[in-house]
């Protein structure tokens, strides 16, 4: 769902960028309030861990493919504010460094999945998982619906974005990206529901039914930080080489619909275009070095994004108050 250059007006990338800046922003003071320190780690082990899900295309009709998109699962885990964060950290590197999605879409892209996805994942999360009843397993089980309903309404907004550039006509975009999507959707709940009850088993306090969101857990996550490195990691060595290499779901609208000739040209070339690095030129092993770099950069600019919003002292200072309160 990475716009490129040249699909949205420069009215309408404007418009995305202030939006999307003041989501961002606001994001950054909602973690700052509700991130509990214990957690800051997870923050760089979420955006590693998105990053390289995000190279696992996987077929969801004949000659269309979707990725994980992984904004609710974070929102799930961390809280909508860090959810945003984490994306936005994402999306930005893929722009920069590996020309996934355009420069001068970038306030778009940032719009569409790093503000609305985590923060509409959340808002059918929680309240349906009240609905099942609170359990681990209802939580479990809200994770797919939620999981869709935040795909579907990024692509839905990605429509609106190109209708009101003129790219296509809203008639046309509706339709086309909502069931493509949807199709996309499916797999990105079963996906989220699936990781998170793998989180669940081996820490159960990160999915309590009874947390709050942003409510410290009763341990330090380190290890399960460390373990989920390891496992992104894993996702580019392994399975990223056999991702599906069929168009995404805006790269096939866009060929259906017959604007995918409305792309321009980078107003900047990424140092590792198409997950391509020069000295390797393409195949599987410029890929996966491509991804393993990406992994890396998306864990350090995310920790270090989450240690100036929530610095040292703030830390040490909720830290102690958590444990006064626990005694």
């Amino acid at each position: 769902m990475h716009v490129p250059d040249g699909f949205l007006d420069p009215t309408t990338a404007i418009a995305c960028g202030v939006l999307a800046a003041a989501g961002v922003a606001a994001a950054l003071r909602g973690a700052r309030r509700t991130l509990p320190p214990e957690r800051l780690p997870l923050l760089g082990t979420a955006a590693a861990f998105v990053f390289a899900a995000q190279m696992l295309n996987f077929p969801v009709a004949a000659g269309t493919s979707g990725h994980l998109l992984g904004a609710t699962l974070v929102a799930i885990l961390l809280g909508t504010p860090a959810a945003t964060v984490v994306m936005t950290c994402v999306v930005v590197l893929q722009c920069l460094l590996f020309q996934d999605g355009g420069l001068t879409a970038l306030g778009g892209n940032l719009l569409t999945m790093a503000v609305v996805a985590p923060s509409v994942g959340a808002a059918v999360h929680a309240p349906l998982a009240r609905a099942l009843g609170g359990s681990l397993p209802a939580r479990v089980a809200a994770a797919v619906v939620a999981g869709f309903a935040s795909t579907l309404a990024a692509a839905v907004l990605c429509a609106a974005l190109l209708a009101s550039s003129g790219t296509v006509a809203w008639s046309a975009a509706l339709p086309a990206m909502a069931v493509v999507h949807a199709l996309v959707g499916v797999g990105e709940g079963l996906a989220t529901a699936l990781v998170l009850a793998a989180v669940a088993r081996r820490r159960p306090d990160l999915v309590a039914p009874t947390a709050t969101e942003g409510a410290p857990g009763p341990a330090p996550v380190a290890s399960l930080a460390a373990l989920g490195l390891v496992v992104a990691a894993a996702l580019v060595v392994f399975v990223a080489p056999l991702a599906c290499g069929w168009p995404d779901g805006l790269e096939h609208v866009a060929t259906s619909l017959g604007f995918e000739r409305a792309a321009a040209p980078p107003p900047l070339a990424a140092p590792w275009g198409d997950y391509e690095i020069p000295v390797l030129g393409a195949g599987p092993v410029a890929a996966i070095a491509a991804g393993l770099l990406g992994a890396a950069a998306a864990f350090l600019v995310a920790w270090f994004v989450a240690r100036r919003v929530v610095p040292v002292g703030v830390a040490q200072a909720s830290a102690h108050a958590a444990d006064a309160g626990r005694t």
